[in-house]
């Protein structure tokens, strides 16, 4: 499911889209850079051993209306929302975040992105596994806690996705979260541990 934004309004001066962030075209090049670093060729990696491949139109840039970095969706991949992306680590980050799902979709045949709990599992993991609430990423959003910050960061991220989930009101979400956090947060497949 998404990915949602915590960043900043996008500066002007970077590129030449319309109200901040990159054009399709330049987010496209930049996912082209996303693809060969050692995240992302790890889980790609991953998904082809366990039994799904993606081909080079997976990862897509676009243009979004939703305040969101990006999305995977079921069948279609995973886009890339350019004018919300400002830098290649932002790029990066939802690549990685988003593949993250691609990875519990591929593993889990049972799935239902529908079912609270299941979203928000996989947005658990994808917090927690990417890099999204690495402690310098949360001081630039304006959140700075010494101890804790991570799984607080991880917890807000995935009330924000999964409320989004129209099947899933804010204390279902909540619900799920709290159901699932230690086996969800403790499971760091296809990573021996947490990165």
């Amino acid at each position: 499911m998404a990915a949602e934004s915590d960043s900043k309004p996008a500066s002007s001066g970077f590129s030449s889209a319309v109200n901040g962030g990159r054009t399709v075209e330049e987010c496209q090049d930049m996912i082209r850079r996303s693809l060969r670093t050692p995240m992302v060729k790890f889980l790609r990696e991953h998904l082809e051993k366990a039994g799904c491949s993606i081909g080079d139109k997976f990862i897509n840039a676009v243009n979004c209306d939703k305040q969101v970095s990006g999305g995977y969706v079921r069948g279609d991949g995973i886009m890339v929302c350019s004018n919300h992306m400002n830098i290649q680590d932002e790029v990066d980050q939802v690549v990685i975040h988003e593949l993250i799902h691609a990875y519990d979709d591929c593993r889990a045949a049972n799935l239902d992105w529908a079912n609270c709990a299941h979203h928000a599992c996989s947005e658990i993991r994808a917090g927690h596994l990417s890099g999204d609430c690495h402690y310098k990423r949360e001081l630039l959003r304006g959140f700075f806690k010494i101890r804790g910050h991570e799984q607080d960061c991880v917890r807000r991220r995935v009330m924000k996705s999964v409320i989004a989930n129209p099947y899933c009101s804010e204390a279902a979400a909540k619900d799920a979260m709290e159901a699932v956090w230690d086996v969800c947060y403790n499971d760091t497949k296809p990573f021996d541990r947490a990165p």
